[in-house]
């Protein structure tokens, strides 16, 4: 007797069949066994941040179609699934948990906190493999992986000292994002900027061995503490008469070589750009072709080092406030201006 089809077409019922058959069957799994060519896809890991948003849908239904062709061909076509630990962004996710229930992780200890984040990750990491399921991934699931499986992390080891011993990884100084409340480095993709209304501070550096001083305009006062120059565009000619010139530092009196160097945008502030290569990105860059000291002023907290001389110990903010009446009382300070920061 023929089945009567349903008047109305149920997409859960006939995708959650289909899924169901295609895995049963096996119709997702590689063979490896050399029969045919391969072709391969490893997933970009979703963080286990949260759950799945239109963007993933859209990559992976992209990522879905080019491995269901290369089976329709003849290819032994194996798409890799597996999630990313995410590092930080995870382990922020987790104390915003712990913040509504009133805790912190100083207050869990360290071992239960790790065990919590390992909880988050069960719970994150099975809702994003069922939504990949929903979506009708054609992963092969029996070779899923976690970015700190221990095999995985054993091949990262494993492939970080093979490349170091050829020679292609080296140890070296240099600028990176640092978060002073989680004590660690962050990737440029977990920086998130935002435009923040303060200040640009125009404050002058008097030359050294005569009369007269350079105006350097900064929006982060506290930072002139570790100055090792300022830098002027050599083609600007507000300058010309001051090549070669040495300033001495408002409130330390440590001397510094005033530089030329084409990286300066002459419209900006001043022109005269102070350069701090332990505290900012494009002051390090300069500070190396120019062979120029690093002196953190910082410390890995937010607190001044004993290089900030009598402010050593200050909260960078609290150094900030106190420098500007140093400066004001000296006649440093030569005015301030509102200017969009962008944090």
């Amino acid at each position: 007797m023929a089945e009567l089809l349903d008047k109305v077409y149920d997409p859960h019922l006939i995708e959650a069949k289909w899924y169901r058959f295609w895995e049963e069957q096996g119709l997702f799994r590689a063979r490896a066994d050399g029969s045919k060519p391969p072709y391969c896809i490893v997933i970009p890991p979703p963080n286990i941040t949260g759950s799945l948003h239109m963007g993933h849908a859209l990559n992976n239904t992209l990522q879905d179609i080019l491995i269901r062709w290369k089976r329709m061909q003849g290819y032994d076509a194996l798409w890799m699934p597996g999630t990313d630990h995410a590092g930080i962004a995870t382990q922020n996710v987790v104390e915003r948990q712990l913040a509504a229930e009133g805790l912190d992780r100083h207050q869990l200890g360290r071992e239960a906190f790790i065990a919590r984040v390992w909880q988050w990750k069960a719970q994150s990491g099975g809702t994003i493999i069922s939504q990949l399921k929903r979506l009708g991934c054609s992963c092969d699931w029996s070779r899923e992986r976690f970015t700190m499986d221990p095999g995985l992390s054993r091949a990262v080891r494993e492939v970080f000292v093979h490349l170091y011993r050829e020679g292609l990884i080296y140890k070296g100084d240099y600028i990176i994002n640092w978060c002073p409340r989680c004590q660690t480095a962050l990737a440029d993709l977990e920086v998130e900027h935002e435009p923040r209304d303060g200040y640009l501070y125009y404050i002058k550096y008097p030359l050294a061995h005569r009369e007269g001083f350079i105006t350097v305009a900064t929006t982060r006062p506290e930072t002139l503490l570790g100055d090792t120059a300022v830098a002027v565009n050599p083609d600007d000619p507000r300058y010309a008469a001051y090549h070669g010139a040495t300033l001495r530092l408002p409130v330390l009196g440590r001397e510094i070589p005033l530089i030329q160097d084409e990286h300066v945008d002459p419209a900006f502030g001043t022109g005269a750009l102070k350069i701090t290569p332990a505290h900012d990105f494009h002051d390090f860059e300069i500070g190396r072709r120019h062979g120029l000291p690093a002196v953190q002023a910082l410390d890995e907290k937010g607190f001044m080092t004993a290089a900030a001389g009598k402010y050593q110990g200050l909260e960078r903010y609290a150094c900030r406030e106190q420098i500007l009446k140093d400066l004001q009382s000296q006649g440093l300070l030569e005015k301030k201006e509102r200017h969009t920061l962008a944090l």
